[in-house]
């Protein structure tokens, strides 16, 4: 049976062993690994993708934010999406434009149209990421589902490893326009296997769609990222309030439309949930602290000691290997010994590593100092993630699982779009500074004490909440 030849509104039951269940893993790891390469390669080559546009820095962290603008606001509708319309429909769906979306980003005559481009990508990687993950939940037979799962979120990690190698010796070829080309035949593949092999499933109990909750939460989230992008810079823009009152307005108006409409994008259990809403607050500290540091290191490791792409890429391999090792031990050891002491360690550790970063200079070493910092701020995700994860999805009354994932992952998404937004230019980060070290390294020392600050604040919340096992 290949996918086109019937619709399943219930579980399959497929054995990850089977060749069927083997294609199905082929298809949905390929096609999560595609955002994740792309998201890494982009970090790297972000100075070089500057110098060739003549993009500020405020256009260049657009070029980050745009993706996680419409991947942030749309992930919730387009799991929604998936249950009604089919998963392999959105999926194919997102692959598609996700391709294409790469494709652009690769031709494009300016940093505007880079934007317009990478703001596409994002609706791509909406579609795929809760379609992708559906999809094994409805075809893998049940018994068979953890190791299924575990096999993506490996394969992912790995994808996650070799792309800044495979992004370096891509800007070697002499353009950043052959990134974005990376994802091209992979997903070629995708889309062959899923065709023939994937089969369809919806919920045919799904309820309509939050198409007015999904909007008002796209403007909140583009008019406090224009705000917060202009003016920490200068105050007196006028577009720049403008901006702020709007998404102060399309906030409020999410929040009264979500608890009106029958159909809602954010149930009413998520904000009655003191356990969910604090450990999403935790979420939003840490995860937004996480990638202005991610951001900030790996152009200082360009722009100011020298490296070049490939190697600045590399230092994250640490990260990425320490999260694949330990994950697993670590969410055992948060069963027996509940997350709080994790939640609390985990992010003083990468604070520490934030600190640690205040040494990059002229002659930062790679293995005196670049990788060690890594390793101490690898070790300190791979403490905290597993056990976050676990509780944000535990936290919800009424087994709303779904639920509780896609919230927390929007929330997470939502975080490192706002701080990349706003930190930088609150700390001096604007024009052409990230291009000369001596106009980047006062603003990227300030902004590696402020993110330690927030992981250390990040700690000290969970310390006192004390999250439930």
């Amino acid at each position: 049976m290949t996918g086109s030849e019937a619709v399943l509104s219930r579980p399959v039951g497929f054995p990850v062993r089977s060749r069927q269940g083997r294609r199905i893993l082929v298809a949905t790891v390929l096609g999560a690994s595609i955002a994740g390469i792309d998201a890494s390669v982009v970090t790297v080559a972000l100075p070089d993708i500057g110098r060739d546009l003549g993009a500020s820095f405020a256009s260049l962290q657009w070029t980050v934010t745009g993706y996680t603008l419409s991947l942030a606001s749309l992930i919730l509708l387009a799991g929604g999406l998936g249950d009604r319309y089919g998963r392999r429909r959105i999926f194919l769906a997102g692959v598609a434009v996700f391709t294409f979306a790469s494709v652009l980003c690769a031709a494009v005559p300016d940093v505007r149209t880079l934007v317009g481009a990478r703001i596409l990508q994002g609706v791509g990687g909406a579609l795929m990421a809760p379609a992708s993950m559906a999809i094994l939940q409805s075809t893998i037979a049940p018994g068979d589902r953890p190791v299924a799962i575990g096999t993506w979120s490996g394969f992912a990690g790995i994808a996650g490893v070799l792309a800044p190698f495979a992004g370096g010796w891509l800007l070697s070829l002499g353009s950043w326009r052959w990134i974005f080309l990376i994802n091209v035949p992979v997903a070629v593949v995708v889309l062959v296997v899923s065709l023939r092999h994937l089969p369809e499933t919806r919920d045919e109990g799904s309820s309509g769609m939050d198409w007015g909750g999904s909007a008002l939460a796209f403007a909140a989230l583009a008019a406090a990222t224009y705000a917060l992008t202009v003016l920490p810079a200068d105050p007196t823009r006028p577009w720049g309030w403008g901006s702020a009152v709007v998404a102060v307005g399309a906030g409020a108006g999410f929040a009264w439309y979500e608890r009106r409409t029958p159909s809602p994008m954010l149930p009413a259990a998520a904000l009655g949930s003191r356990p969910f809403v604090a450990i999403n607050v935790i979420t939003f500290v840490i995860y937004g602290a996480f990638a202005v540091f991610s951001l900030m290191f790996t152009i200082a490791l360009e722009t100011v000691a020298g490296y070049s792409p490939a190697e600045a890429g590399s230092t994250m391999v640490p990260v990425t290997v320490l999260s694949l090792a330990l994950s697993r031990l670590s969410g055992r050891l948060a069963a027996r010994i509940g997350p709080g002491p994790q939640l609390t360690i985990g992010p003083v550790l990468c604070g520490t590593a934030a600190l640690l970063a205040l040494r990059v200079g002229p002659e930062t070493g790679f293995w005196s100092v670049a990788i060690p910092l890594e390793c101490v701020f690898g070790l300190g995700t791979a403490t905290m993630v597993a056990p976050l994860t676990s509780v944000a999805l535990s936290s919800l009354p009424g087994g709303h699982v779904g639920v509780a994932s896609a919230v927390n992952n929007t929330v997470a998404r939502t975080a490192g779009l706002v701080w990349v937004a706003g930190l930088p230019p609150l700390v001096g980060l604007t024009g052409d500074s990230y291009t000369e070290a001596g106009e980047f390294l006062p603003g990227y020392r300030l902004a590696c004490v402020l993110c330690a600050a927030a992981m250390f604040v990040s700690g000290a919340i969970a310390a006192v909440v004390r999250p439930a096992r």
